[in-house]
């Protein structure tokens, strides 16, 4: 009889970011504001997991915790990106990715309210490329079954 197999499921390391820390400012000197935070490229058929880490402002209070989170994308219309699953994995909030319009760069904004009333909100960017399907230009050069023609390196061969 075969035995069945259990999975364990764990978030990739390859799609997560860390929110910037909250480190004081010393006296004299300007803040600086901080680069906008990206995800790696997606396919629109890709169905992937995405991280967000708000560890650096639980730093200090062991006890709070994520609480709830809200997740809006823009621009958002039919086939635009989408925010399948939603989960709470300590600090981290994982975001499971759907669809989305090859040649957009979606905004991904998190509004994050913890057990202890503090809220944290945070934009993130997630371009979407078509990546298992090149685009060919129009004047592509195709064969009988309408596909196009490439060169060596895999390329669309143009007619001009």
């Amino acid at each position: 009889m075969p035995t069945l197999i259990s999975h364990v499921w764990k978030p990739s390391n390859a799609r997560a970011l860390t929110i910037d820390s909250f480190l004081p400012v010393p006296r004299g000197t300007t803040a600086v504001t901080p680069l906008t935070l990206n995800w790696p490229v997606k396919d629109p058929a890709d169905v992937l997991d995405y991280q967000l880490d708000i560890g650096p402002a639980l730093t200090g209070n062991a006890d709070d915790a994520i609480q709830d989170v809200d997740i809006t994308i823009d621009p958002s219309q039919p086939g635009d990106l989408s925010a399948d699953n939603i989960l709470a994995d300590g600090s981290r909030i994982v975001i499971w990715f759907s669809a989305g319009q090859a040649g957009v760069t979606y905004t991904v904004t998190a509004q994050i309210v913890l057990t202890s009333g503090r809220s944290i909100q945070r934009s993130i960017l997630l371009p979407v490329l078509a990546l298992s399907t090149p685009s060919a230009p129009a004047d592509a050069i195709t064969s009988s079954a309408n596909s196009p023609l490439t060169d060596q390196n895999g390329n669309p061969i143009s007619s001009m």
